[in-house]
């Protein structure tokens, strides 16, 4: 920015400048007009104030304060991520199609599950091992099926009968087996849309139902291992002694589960695997195993 100053305002002895202060006068109007001219030049090359932020703008993940719903990735992720995966039963699980339901932060819908404990029975003991055997998407939930789920196993077809006259049998018999499921189901319900989670995001959330720590292979193989039971994981076999953790890393998920109230009040179990004629029977006290059969 550019001042010229003409002669005739040099002094205060012009009309137009007798009016202006005496102050101006004293140091002159040349450098009065000097000052002025340098702040302006110092303020122009000063930069530019940054913009305000606003304290209740969202993360780039979010949109209007909403999270990012789950997407095709996300799905794939979590289904690699938490198909077959093993836990231990932090909580009892009720057989039927319900289980037990978790909000949005993780927590336990205690009457609920009382409810479904009451009217369909026991399908897990707290502190049993279980598996993940299905991810079940849906717009505002996860279902995730424990144990291979905890309705009865029958087919449709197994309803339909056929014969001549009076005398109808059965398409397919349904076998009693079948019936008694040792399967439940655990669900994260959210308010809205289900989000974009992590596997190790849905693992927090299932914190409270399912403890994912205990069947670390780090942990199975550290020294506090016995090397016979180390061996006998790495060739799947199973031993007297070994607890549910151990079992389940050497021969996986049982076929079937038998429970057995013994007189003094405790209770045994037998982990069945295989098919007639080839049948392992393994019977747990608590939580170590007490006796192997293999037929």
């Amino acid at each position: 920015m550019h001042f010229e100053i003409s002669s005739r305002f040099s002094g205060c002895g012009g009309r137009r400048l007798q009016k202006l202060p005496k102050f101006v006068c004293a140091i002159g109007l040349g450098s009065i007009l000097t000052i002025v001219t340098s702040r302006i030049y110092a303020q122009s090359q000063a930069p530019a104030p940054a913009p305000a932020v606003d304290s209740q703008s969202t993360a780039p993940t979010a949109k209007h304060g909403k999270t990012v719903p789950l997407n095709q990735a996300g799905r794939i992720n979590l289904i690699r991520g938490l198909s077959s995966e093993s836990a231990v039963a932090k909580v009892p699980l009720p057989r039927g199609k319900h289980g037990i339901i978790l909000n949005s932060m993780g927590k336990i819908d205690q009457a609920k599950a009382r409810e479904e404990l009451k009217q369909n029975g026991l399908a897990v003991n707290a502190g049993s091992p279980v598996e993940i055997t299905k991810v079940v998407f849906e717009s505002n939930r996860l279902v995730f099926e424990i144990n291979g789920g905890g309705k009865a196993g029958t087919h449709w077809y197994q309803h339909i009968q056929v014969g001549m006259g009076t005398t109808t049998a059965p398409v397919a018999p349904v076998d009693p087996n079948q019936v008694t499921t040792n399967g439940s189901y655990i669900t994260l319900r959210f308010s809205g849309h289900v989000p974009n989670l992590t596997v190790d995001q849905a693992k927090l959330l299932l914190a409270d139902a399912l403890d994912f720590a205990r069947h670390s292979p780090t942990v199975l193989y550290s020294p506090t291992v016995p090397p016979q039971f180390k061996e006998a994981i790495k060739n799947h076999k199973v031993l007297v002694g070994m607890d549910h953790d151990a079992v389940l890393s050497a021969k996986g998920p049982p076929d079937r589960k038998v429970r057995e109230n013994q007189p003094d009040g405790s209770e045994k179990e037998d982990w069945i695997y295989g098919l007639p004629p080839h049948v392992l029977f393994v019977t747990f006290d608590g939580d170590n195993v007490v006796s192997v059969h293999q037929y």
